[in-house]
This record gives structure tokens, C-alpha cells and sequence, in this order.
């Protein structure tokens, strides 16, 4: 009896704590606001569900929903996972991942990828150091994953001042650390005035002493009832030094929409293998094939065309033509695309990656020599915004294909048909 009375009081202290966070008053001018975490505060909801039925007025009709939970058993014990369904869609959210998004789902329709990594796992059992530096790939299964901040791209060997003033060297891992670092901070937002956009807002900080002093502040929002999400970013140099920064957004398509006969669309200025694999397909290198045991991985280097304001469209359609995906950003805040193909088997994974970003995915020392790393001047901050569509009709995909061809305008794409030197 006393073990259960002291499990009853443990419950009942613990909700105590985290209704404060919770209750109807907790709000914005504009928003209705909700902590989920909080580190400075020692804020942390376990579970909790809100929807539509909580609130009078607000996009009723869509019957939308944002649950928190905690997963449990194997690599992914302890990992949160907030998932929204806005009425038309559902898609989760890892705040313990760098705030990465797992996937997408549209009337049980999945957008994402089979990852040989099964679970959502936690950066504990990430070793970034791994085999040669490589580790990163050992939670990798995001549909949506930030690489950076500090750095992006291969491993290897860069130069760096030491807090001495002195040169040395240090060894970059793979795709930075970004993507395994838990968020400090995650928000819930709902507008209060139509169209009622949720917002899920996180902090994620990647510092250390005489080392980088950089906040990624990021909001994931979509509106009830549609099948759109916008990524609005900010990465924050908060230390008093210039600070080097990179950022790609490694968004990852694999099965149903990916298949043989599937196609990406983009409005390319230029195209240059990455690897002598893609050489090999580097005329069309748009079109995707089946499934192929012993395929090496493919990747291509991209300049887009935009438009008067730099906005630019890309697309990725199934072979059927009937369902896409399409990512609209500005090349002026990500000026660099990467298409990964890696059209292995589906348990090896089959996998395809369109990647805006500040650079191209080589080692930090290759991209700086080519004025492609970005500087942050002390407390400077850098916007970047990513709005994602996924179309099930069409109409809808047709009207986007004619988007990408206005923004081509019968301009070349100049291909050049070796990797880099």
C-alpha cells in the first residue's frame, strides 16, 4: 500500500507540474501557447493531446490534432515525438533529433523513406565518429533532416585556430551535429484569427567553449486542412566572433512516390556530377529507375533558375504523374541544390534526396575556398523559409511543372560532364 500511495503522489505531483504549462491563460496576443519543453525552466510534458475539440471556433470543421509523446524500448527510448494532423495530413516531428521532421503521411499515403535504420533513435547511440566519421548515417531515417551547423557535407581534415591562436586541425564528421542535438526549447502555437496556423516552434543550440556559439530557431507550421508545411528558420551567431555556418536540408523520398519511372523536375541552370557514378547519367539525369542491387550512390551539383524575387520550385513526381511533392525556396538564402540518388535495394535504401542549401555537400575545406560558407558577424542571423506541397491531383501537378517551365523561360542548362576537381 505504501509503494502505491507513493506512485499516486508521484502522478499527482508530476501533472501539477506541468499543467501551469498547459492552462488557458498561458497565451500570446495573437496565438494560443503552449511549453511542451523547456530546459531553463525545467518544463517537460510526458503526453498530452489538444485538438480541435479543445477550442471553440478554431477550424472545428478540420478536426485537427498535435499530440506529444515519449517512444519507448531499444535505440529510441526517451526520444520525443510530436505528431500534427491538421485535418489533411498528419506529419511528426523529433524534437530530440534537431527538431527533424520523420515523415508525412496523406490519407495513409506516406511520404518518407525505408531507412535500414528502423528506429527513431536517440543521439545517444549516435557515434559521429564512426567509421571514418561517418556515424551520423547510424540514425539516419528522416524524411527531413537539417545537416550543420557549424558544418555540413564529408568528413574529413580542416584547419582551425585553436583558443591558443594557433593553427590545427580538426576532423569533420559527417553532415555536422545539427540533426543530434534535443531541442532546448519546443512551443505549441495556434493562431487565433483564420486560417488558424499551427505553429511548432523549438530551440536548438549548438555551442561550446572556444568553439561555435550558434542557435537554430525553428518553426514548423501548416494550416487545417491543407496539404502544405512551411519551415521557417533562423540560425543565430550568438558568441562575439564571426562564426562559419552551413545548412542543407536533406529531404529524403523514397517509396511509393519513388519508383522507376518517376521524375524530378527542376528549372536548372546548371548540372555537374558530384562522383565518376554519376557521370554516367549525367544527360538525364532527372529520371529514376528500379530498385538495383549493387547500385553506387549518384549525386549532382545544381544551380536553379528563379524568379524577380528568387523564389524557385522544384518538383518530384511518382510515374503514375498522379501524386508529387514539390519544395518552393529562395536561392538567394540557399543557393546551392544537391539531388542524391541512391537507387539501391529497398532494404539497403532506396532513397532519393532533394537538398537545398548554403553549399554543396563536399568537406567544409573543399565549399570555402569557393566562397560557399557563409559568415554570421557577431549576433547576426541568417532566415531561411522551405514550403513543402504534396499533390494528389493532376491539375495540381500540371500547374506546377508549367510553374517550373515559366522559371526555366527556354534557358539552357549548361551540363558539365566532370566532378569537380
Amino acid at each position: 500500500m505504501r509503494r502505491s500511495l507513493s506512485t499516486v503522489l508521484r502522478v499527482v505531483i508530476f501533472t501539477c507540474a506541468i499543467w501551469p504549462v498547459l492552462r488557458a491563460e498561458d497565451l500570446e496576443a495573437d496565438s494560443h501557447r503552449f511549453v511542451l519543453i523547456d530546459t531553463q525552466s525545467g518544463q517537460w510534458v510526458r503526453e498530452k493531446t489538444l485538438s480541435s475539440k479543445n477550442f471553440d471556433g478554431i477550424a472545428k470543421a478540420s478536426g485537427w490534432s498535435v499530440r506529444k509523446e515519449v517512444l519507448h524500448g531499444g535505440k529510441q527510448n526517451g526520444v520525443d515525438l510530436i505528431t500534427i494532423e491538421n485535418g489533411a495530413m498528419a506529419f511528426r516531428v523529433i524534437p530530440t533529433r534537431g527538431m527533424s521532421i520523420l515523415d508525412v503521411e496523406i490519407n495513409d499515403f506516406r511520404i518518407g523513406w525505408e531507412s535500414p535504420v528502423k528506429e527513431v533513435v536517440h543521439p545517444q547511440w549516435v557515434n559521429l565518429e564512426s567509421r571514418g566519421g561517418i556515424g551520423w548515417l547510424e540514425g539516419f531515417n528522416e524524411w527531413m533532416v537539417r545537416c550543420g551547423l557549424e558544418f555540413a557535407g564529408h568528413p574529413g581534415v580542416d584547419q582551425f585556430t585553436d583558443n591558443t591562436g594557433a593553427e590545427a586541425e580538426m576532423m569533420l564528421t559527417l553532415h555536422g551535429k545539427v540533426g543530434n542535438i534535443p531541442a532546448s526549447r519546443v512551443e505549441l502555437l495556434i493562431d487565433k484569427a483564420p486560417p488558424h496556423r499551427i505553429r511548432l516552434r523549438g530551440t536548438v543550440h549548438e555551442s561550446m567553449l572556444f568553439g561555435p556559439k550558434l542557435k537554430l530557431t525553428t518553426e514548423v507550421s501548416t494550416i487545417p486542412g491543407s496539404t502544405e508545411l512551411t519551415i521557417s528558420d533562423e540560425v543565430t551567431n550568438i558568441g562575439s566572433d564571426p562564426q562559419e555556418i552551413q545548412l542543407i536540408y536533406h529531404t529524403n523520398f523514397g517509396v511509393p512516390l519513388l519508383s522507376e519511372g518517376a521524375n524530378f523536375i527542376a528549372p536548372v541552370q546548371s548540372v555537374q556530377p558530384m562522383n565518376a557514378a554519376a557521370t554516367e547519367d549525367i544527360d538525364a539525369p532527372w529520371t529514376y529507375a528500379a530498385p538495383t542491387k549493387g547500385y553506387i550512390e549518384k549525386v549532382y551539383l545544381m544551380k536553379l533558375y528563379a524568379d524577380a524575387n528568387s523564389e524557385t520550385l522544384v518538383c518530384l513526381k511518382n510515374s503514375e504523374g498522379n501524386r508529387a511533392a514539390t519544395i518552393r525556396y529562395n536561392v538567394d538564402q540557399l543557393p546551392c541544390f544537391t539531388l542524391w540518388k541512391n537507387l539501391t535495394t529497398i532494404e539497403n535504401g532506396y532513397v532519393t534526396g532533394l537538398e537545398p542549401g548554403t553549399s554543396y555537400p563536399f568537406n567544409r575545406s573543399v565549399e570555402r575556398p569557393h566562397g560557399r560558407i557563409p559568415v554570421l558577424a557577431a549576433d547576426e542571423t541568417r532566415q531561411f523559409t522551405l514550403t513543402y506541397e504534396f499533390m494528389n491531383s493532376t491539375q495540381q501537378i500540371n500547374e506546377s511543372i508549367e510553374e517550373i517551365r515559366k522559371l526555366q523561360n527556354d534557358r539552357p542548362t549548361e551540363i558539365l560532364q566532370d566532378p569537380p576537381e
